[in-house]
Formats: C-alpha cells, sequence, structure tokens
C-alpha cells in the first residue's frame, strides 16, 4: 500500500523572562479551557507579561506579520508605560482563543477595576467575573434582612467599610465615595435590593483605589 507522508513542526522550549519554563508545570500558567482560565484571566495574563516577554510572545503567539510587530515595538518602547505590546498581545490572543466579543468584555472588566467605568458595565459582569475581578478585595457578609438601612449604618455598622459613621459621612460629603461605580451624595440613603449586582454584591469604593465587597447573604 502506499505510504502516507507525516511532517512535524518544532520549536524551541519557550521560557520567560527570568528564566523559567512557560508552561503548567511552573505558577502563573495559563489555560486554553473556560474550567480552568476565564477569558477575563487569560486576558490579564497576556496584559500583565514583562516588556520582554511581550516582545518576543507577540512574534510566536500571534498571526501579525514582521512589519506590524516591528512598528509595534518601536511605538512600544517610545513609551512603556503605555503597555502597547502587552495590549496588542491580550487583544490578538484573547480574540483568537475566545472571540471578539469576549476580549471586549474583558476589556470593559478589567476597566472596572483600573480605569474609568459605569455603573452599567459593572452591572453586565457574572458573578464569576466580578469575583475574579475583585479577588483580593476586602469582602464582608451582610444579612439581606439589613438590606433598607442607611448607607452610612451598612457600611460602618454591619461592614467595617468605615472606621465610623462620622467617618463616613464626613466622605461622603467630599464626594469621595462610591455605591456600584455612582457617587454616593447622601450617607442616609437607602441600601435597597435593586443595588444588589448579580443578586447578592454592593460594591463600595472609597477615593480612587480601594473597593469593598459587600456579600447580601
Amino acid at each position: 500500500g502506499s505510504e502516507a507522508e507525516a511532517f512535524a513542526i518544532t520549536c524551541p522550549l519557550i521560557t520567560k523572562a527570568d528564566g523559567t519554563k512557560f508552561g503548567k508545570t511552573e505558577s502563573g500558567n495559563v489555560w486554553l479551557d473556560t474550567r480552568y482560565n476565564s477569558p477575563y484571566k487569560f486576558y490579564q495574563f497576556w496584559l500583565n507579561v514583562s516588556d520582554e516577554d511581550a516582545k518576543r510572545y507577540i512574534r510566536i503567539f500571534t498571526l501579525l506579520d514582521r512589519e506590524t510587530v516591528e512598528a509595534l515595538t518601536a511605538e512600544h518602547e517610545a513609551a512603556p508605560h503605555l503597555r502597547i505590546l502587552q495590549k496588542r498581545l491580550a487583544q490578538e490572543i484573547t480574540t483568537m482563543i475566545h472571540s471578539k466579543e469576549e476580549y471586549e468584555k474583558a476589556v470593559e472588566a478589567s476597566a472596572i477595576l483600573f480605569g474609568g467605568s459605569t455603573s452599567e458595565a459593572l452591572r453586565k459582569l457574572d458573578e464569576e467575573t466580578l469575583l475574579q475581578v475583585f479577588e483580593g478585595v476586602p469582602q464582608f457578609r451582610i444579612a439581606r434582612a439589613e438590606l433598607g438601612l442607611p448607607f452610612v449604618d451598612l457600611c460602618a455598622e454591619k461592614a467595617q467599610v468605615f472606621p465610623s459613621k462620622g467617618e463616613c459621612r464626613k466622605m461622603v460629603q467630599g464626594g469621595g465615595v462610591s455605591l456600584n461605580k455612582e457617587k454616593v451624595a447622601d450617607a442616609a440613603r437607602e441600601v435597597t435590593e435593586a443595588d444588589l449586582i448579580a443578586g447578592k454584591y454592593l460594591l463600595v469604593q472609597k477615593g480612587k483605589k480601594n473597593y469593598f465587597l459587600l456579600i447580601a447573604e
């Protein structure tokens, strides 16, 4: 009988800039299967690689042509703080593996924690992504029966977001407090079931970077 030809492609072992192996045996692994890495986590993995790794990975893992890669690299080196290579790398791979829609959702989710975003975008998040976005953020559990209380009581007594009611009122008056990405104008405003995200979460923000997640049970 006729013998079929077989072909193989080989690739050098891929390592990170620190010399460690890129793969599931090392910490910080990335999975294609959404059971192990959600599209958001997948996107964040590529977004957070080092500059040196981004320069290599964009050549290995994307289908961008040489001219485009060289232009992106030059643009990145002119302004490394903008993370141009990482953003394009994350865009290309997330779109390729998951879809353009999942990529756009991952960008929106990232903006909620790391940039300007809206209450509408926050409410679009599914529960799994919400918990991943705010992983590591201080969490407080409250009883559902406590919904209906004034914001100041909920956040200073039932949850220790503020050390005192006075501190809460002061920050609210200064315009530095948000609930679900919307400014709290009155510390006495009631917090109700309608405020819950995904039916059980409240996101309180103090200043620009301090987040707290309240979970109604």
